[in-house]
């Protein structure tokens, strides 16, 4: 009796352990390199995961001498580095750029998957306490490099968005958004920040950043504010004014959400023939590596992009429980796709770029990297085209840019793309988290 007790036990423990290798195999991606981008992507059906699989580029940083490789016609130098984690910039009036050194907040590693998420954001370059800071980069005499770099700001609490209107400089923080007084050329400021606005930030809070754009009259701000979870599954009661893109009136602090649905919107930039709002946007995960395709939206007043219960204009996430069969209706359909998992974080529109055909119409979309698709996924800088009319083209697909932050055997990352600008002379300024490095992309 005892034998068969032993035999049926390890019968189930060879079952058992079959069963997990089954559900947490790599996704391997079986769609086209390329058919999930653009106005039309293709959509395959979803394949659920158990447990999303990490498939994360270690971060090694750059060797001496080292970059990405730009597209043809192009040339790339560093105008900045040795900074710590950079990721959203501003180009100020007089050409200063302002950079957020940044990083997740401090939270506990109580648990095993805490201690096995804070393994994964090491590997990935995202380790370590958030420098809190944001330093000022200046090129005084013109020829590409920043050789003034000075702290502008510290003592922040994961700060990520900035805006300029007028004489007052805002700073999205992951918990609220301050005032600073500015003037033209400096290089410190040393006041205490006004506080406008609380923001949301309950835990977990794994969509901690809060970029920041205002409005093209300097009389309103727009918040970019993600998820609380991955499909609500942290409650819907945690995620208010969240998913979303806030409106807030920073002399009285008046607010409303602005659009929603958006899981997590990062870059945000105003389109210059329409003067509309625009943002990138983060998917959910854990459908396969070939859904859902991260993209690019014209950001619509009262617009609702699906999240949590769909994707794409009205696909149903089954997942979602209760379901909200009622909302597919309104549900918007994005404008382009930028591909499944790559994480676009920077946007910028094209005005003011000097880097010739074919990047004079359009938008820059920086593009940090997939996490958990096989095989990876972003990691490079694109440009989406834009007909006259102020939209996405119709037909067009993401053209490469800056490329080469993976090693040639993907499994390394030298740098990971972030934020995207326009420089006072022309050119993209690029900055690279993982690399500590701003990029200066020019036409040769």
């Amino acid at each position: 009796m005892k034998k068969h007790f032993f035999a049926l036990l390890i019968i189930l423990l060879v079952m058992a352990a079959a069963a997990f290798v089954y559900l947490t195999r790599p996704d391997v991606a079986r769609l086209a390199e390329g058919a999930d981008t653009g106005r039309v992507p293709e959509l395959t059906a979803p394949r659920p995961q158990w447990v999303p699989v990490p498939d994360i580029a270690t971060a090694i940083g750059w060797k001496a001498g080292e970059a990405p490789t730009p597209a043809k016609g192009l040339t790339v130098s560093r105008f900045a580095e040795g900074l710590n984690h950079p990721r959203s910039m501003l180009k100020l009036p007089n050409g200063d750029v302002l950079v957020a050194e940044t990083g997740a907040p401090a939270s506990p590693a109580d648990s095993l998957m805490d201690r096995i998420v804070a393994y994964y954001m090491r590997k990935a370059g995202a380790g370590g306490a958030s420098a809190n800071r944001i330093s000022l980069l200046r090129d005084a005499d013109g020829d590409g490099r920043a050789e003034v770099k000075t702290v502008f700001l510290s003592g922040l609490n994961s700060p990520y968005g900035m805006a300029l209107a007028g004489d007052t400089l805002y700073v999205a923080n992951t918990d609220a958004i301050l005032a600073f007084p500015y003037k033209t050329g400096d290089t410190r400021i040393a006041a205490t920040g006004r506080k406008i606005v609380s923001l949301p930030h309950g835990a977990p809070n794994p969509h901690w950043t809060r970029n920041l754009v205002a409005s093209p009259d300097g009389k309103l701000l727009y918040v970019a504010i993600g998820a609380n979870s991955n499909i609500g599954e942290n409650g819907l009661d945690t995620e208010t004014n969240r998913a979303a893109i806030i409106e807030l009136d920073p002399k009285t602090g008046d607010n409303r959400v602005f659009a929603g649905g958006l899981r997590n919107p990062v870059g945000m930039a105003w389109e210059p023939v329409t003067q509309t709002l625009w943002t990138v946007v983060n998917e959910r995960d854990a459908l396969g590596s070939d859904l859902v395709p991260d993209y690019l939206a014209r950001v619509e007043f009262g617009g609702f992009y699906g999240w949590p219960w769909n994707y794409w204009g009205g696909y149903e996430d089954r997942r979602v429980e209760p379901g909200r069969p009622d909302v597919r209706e309104y549900t918007k359909r994005p404008d382009f796709a930028l591909g499944n998992h790559v994480a676009p974080l920077g946007l910028t529109f094209s005005t003011g770029a000097k880097l010739g055909a074919p990047f004079e119409q359009g938008a820059f979309v920086g593009l940090h990297g997939s996490w958990n698709r096989t095989p990876k996924a972003g990691y490079k800088v694109v440009f989406v085209p834009f007909e006259k009319d102020g939209r996405a083209s119709q037909n067009g697909k993401p053209i490469d840019v800056l490329k080469g932050f993976l090693t040639p055997d993907t499994e390394n990352a030298r740098g990971r793309p972030v934020d995207v600008t326009v420089a006072g002379d022309g050119a993209l300024l690029v900055s690279d988290d993982v690399g500590g490095v701003i990029w200066r992309v020019v036409r040769k």
